[in-house]
């Protein structure tokens, strides 16, 4: 009965809410409401917080894109410090679109439908931008939110932020023409724009592996 109740879980129930006053939400909430105060957004609401529960090959591939890129810079020259600990791991925003009834009515089964890029991610991972670019995350999630785009004439279509761990490894300076990346070699993301204080406002993460999806946010405007 336990291993068929795993089973269930692992294939149905994905992820789960976390309800008003749990610690988990409170700190997700506080990240997220950080940077919507500086920006336009500040009327947005968080509906639900959903935690997402990685199968174990996921967080295997993700570990192993971290000693793979650790290893990497070890044979480099130049010493980066980050790199060589923890592979650069960052906490980063990817801002999608939820077109089901995810987190309504505790429902936390992933639905199939091809227009709903949120259950796509946690189900099969990311996936690299047309063009190969990479997999574009921001530093705030009001950067992430607002570049969110969504059929404004389909009512049941919702904006969602994925709080993601990203091994962001030696990052590439910003290029006029991103398109140039495709000629650079040794970096394992590329910064797109760079904020305050040199803050990586956004960044490309060139390996979808390099991407860990830990909480969902659905938004209210």
């Amino acid at each position: 009965m336990k291993l068929f109740w795993s089973v269930y879980l692992l294939c149905f129930h994905t992820v789960t809410e976390l309800l008003e006053g749990d610690s988990s939400r409170k700190i997700v909430e506080i990240i997220c409401r950080s940077s919507w105060l500086k920006s336009e957004n500040h009327c947005v609401r968080i509906d639900r917080v959903l935690k997402v529960h990685n199968m174990q090959k996921t967080l295997a591939r993700f570990e192993d894109y971290r000693e793979a890129v650790k290893i990497k810079a070890s044979k480099l020259a130049k010493k980066h410090p980050r790199c060589l600990a923890d592979g650069n791991e960052l906490l980063r925003f990817h801002g999608t679109n939820l077109a089901c009834s995810l987190g309504m009515n505790g429902s936390s089964s992933l639905c199939v439908s091809d227009k709903c890029c949120l259950c796509r991610i946690i189900r099969y991972g990311f996936s690299m931008l047309k063009g190969g670019v990479g997999v574009f995350t921001t530093s705030t999630s009001g950067r992430a939110f607002e570049l969110i785009e969504i059929n404004e004439a389909d009512r049941y279509t919702r904006k969602a932020l994925i709080v993601c761990r990203v091994i962001a490894g030696r990052v590439h300076r910003p290029l006029e023409n991103i398109q140039d990346m495709a000629g650079q070699t040794g970096f394992d993301s590329l910064a797109g724009k760079v904020g305050l204080y040199s803050n990586i406002e956004e960044l490309y993460l060139l390996n979808p592996k390099a991407l860990l999806p830990c909480f969902v946010v659905i938004c209210k405007t």
